[in-house]
């Protein structure tokens, strides 16, 4: 997901640097696969403390059965997943935050577990949740458990065309509409989620974080801070009545989900950055990463819905509008709101790079100044285009 020091970083793809805004499985940082049991005779797998861990499981997982195997299937910057069996064949994932470039109110583990847990009654495919652990004592930071659901993760054009026929790849679209018009219409007071977090005014609070990320993102010589400044200031002078409030998943795309071979939704992952807000800003970061075949778009590096099959975006919209009886003729204003934090999240991205992260080769981060700059562009064409 992208906060301030989550985002990873592809390779760079012709001339472009390709951005890969996601944590959990398919970041940019590198995915080390580790496996560990106790049993095995083999050093922790990084991250995890398979004694302690292994005794909290028994002690708080109804069922589960040691010795436990421990996989970690997503790492990076944002909060690492690992894969869990135990002796009896069973799977569960666990998440808990990165080993370094942890920030001070980032990969909030009681607040990731609280809404999965809240939405589990609900119509919204989640994860059955385990138990959180908040004794740093076990594992050296806060941890949570809950369900391995199996599917498919699609990251990419080659994983839609060997994953999905052409009806799955269809119902996938459908699917995606339909599940967040299902989060968008859960009453927040009834699943005990009506403190998670300020109600109104969510796009301007969005506006001052990024901006205040983009500010604290310089890079020297590198010219990013007029266009940004200019997208920003046209966001601010006209943005649209908040209409209701609403959970707000805050990086819901195709590859933050669990898919069936039947391309149905089974599972929404990452909620890393959730709160209470604007709905249509999720649909509009949804159009942002719903590239069409010759998008330009697609310098995101996330293209799977490119490949035949897949809905288009005005279809997705539709069906969004149709399931969730909303007014969304001012969309456009959240797709360039989408494409201007995308922006400031990569101003932030080549900032660390340049300044340790790649131990200060600059060489290999040279076409991120251009790419923060074509997506603010984008973001300003699609408001002058509406």
């Amino acid at each position: 997901m992208f906060h301030a020091g989550s985002p990873g970083v592809s390779a760079e793809v012709g001339g472009t640097v390709a951005v890969e805004l996601v944590s959990g499985p398919g970041t940019g940082d590198s995915v080390h696969r580790m496996v560990a049991s106790p049993a095995s005779g083999h050093d922790d797998v990084e991250g995890i403390d398979v004694d302690r861990v292994q005794s909290w499981f028994a002690d708080s997982v109804p069922g589960v059965e040691p010795p436990l195997t421990f996989e970690l299937i997503a790492g990076g910057r944002s909060n690492l997943t690992y894969r869990v069996s135990d002796g009896g064949g069973r799977r569960y994932a666990l998440r808990r935050p990165p080993l370094s470039h942890v920030l001070p109110t980032a990969h909030d583990m009681a607040r990731e577990y609280r809404v999965i847990t809240a939405l589990g009654p609900t119509e919204v495919p989640v994860p059955v949740t385990f138990g959180l652990c908040l004794d740093e004592e076990v594992n050296g930071r806060p941890f949570y458990v809950m369900e391995f659901v199996d599917g498919h993760i699609v990251r990419d054009a080659e994983t839609a065309e060997r994953e999905l026929d052409l009806d799955a790849r269809r119902r996938a679209g459908e699917s995606m509409a339909d599940t967040l018009a299902a989060l968008h219409a859960v009453d927040v007071d009834a699943v005990g989620l009506g403190d998670f977090g300020k109600r109104a005014g969510y796009i301007e609070r969005q506006l001052r974080r990024w901006d205040e990320q983009f500010r604290n993102s310089t890079v020297e010589g590198a010219e990013t801070a007029t266009i940004i400044n200019a997208v920003h200031d046209k966001l601010a002078a006209d943005i649209p009545p908040q209409v209701g409030t609403a959970i707000v998943h805050g990086d819901y795309r195709l590859d933050n989900s669990v898919l069936g071979d039947d391309g149905s939704v089974r599972a929404v992952l990452d909620w890393e950055i959730c709160t209470l807000g604007d709905p249509l800003a999720d649909l509009g970061l949804l159009m942002v990463y719903w590239t069409e075949a010759g998008d330009e778009a697609a310098i995101l590096g996330v293209t799977p819905t490119t490949v035949p099959g897949f809905p288009g975006r005005a279809e997705v919209k539709a069906r969004y509008a149709a399931a969730s009886g909303r007014d969304i003729s001012r969309l456009d204003f959240y797709v360039a709101f989408g494409y201007w934090k995308l922006a400031c999240i990569l101003q932030g991205v080549y900032a660390r790079y340049v300044g340790g992260a790649t131990a200060g080769d600059r060489s290999s981060v040279e076409g991120f100044a251009a790419s923060v700059v074509r997506l603010a562009e984008m973001g300003l064409q699609t408001l002058e285009s509406s």
